[in-house]
């Protein structure tokens, strides 16, 4: 047991240009003290101009450099194969009327939608009907029915997205987040799988 050194590889890491990647920040270690001081701050990739934005830390290569300094000592791993490096530079922030621009095309937009979508189904033509079904009388702007629905509306679009501004209203993530979450999980796998075959085509032209 004192020989074995488990380690975990993270999903993804975000680092800076030109930075080291050291074996703690890309993979969790479980080794003996004395081992784990000597192999966390192990360097395992050096980022360059030539990597990209994304550089995929196999965890083959990280076994291989564990044994270059502890021959003796058995590696077990948990989880992932491969752990996504992101290289990360710094943006400049958005200025207030870029900013006022994407939020006058968003506000709009879905403003758009929404009227388009119920002049589709004939909306005020069934509020209309629901008003005089309710009261006994027709009006063709019934805004005591109106009113309430917008109202709901508005409150049901932020139920959904569960979120107020930057305020989240519970844990529970949105179906925006999940569906973001799937992209981002499918995106990763086919950087892997693309990287992956990239590797094995220099091997072979090697």
């Amino acid at each position: 047991m004192e020989k074995t050194i488990y380690i975990r590889m993270r999903h993804r890491l975000h680092i800076s240009p030109n930075e080291n990647v050291i074996l703690k920040d890309a993979a969790q270690i479980i080794a003996p003290e004395p081992v784990l001081k000597k192999i966390e701050n192990l360097i395992i990739h050096q980022l360059t101009a030539a990597d990209g934005n994304i550089v995929i830390i196999d965890v083959m290569k990280v076994i291989q450099r564990i044994t270059e300094v502890l021959g003796e000592f058995e590696v077990q791993t948990i989880g992932p194969a491969q752990t996504i490096i992101e290289v990360v530079t710094k943006k400049k922030g958005a200025s207030i009327p870029f900013f006022l621009l994407i939020w006058f095309l968003l506000f709009f937009g879905s403003a758009m939608t929404l009227m388009n979508f119920h002049d589709d189904v004939s909306m005020g033509s069934v509020q209309e009907k629901i008003y005089t079904i309710i009261t006994g009388k027709k009006d063709t702007r019934p805004l005591l029915f109106q009113i309430p629905y917008s109202v709901g509306l508005g409150l049901g679009m932020i139920l959904f997205f569960n979120h107020v501004f930057k305020k989240r209203i519970n844990d529970e993530p949105s179906p925006l987040e999940v569906e973001m979450f799937n992209y981002q999980m499918d995106l990763d796998n086919y950087v892997i799988l693309h990287e992956n075959k990239e590797s094995m085509k220099h091997v072979h032209d090697d």
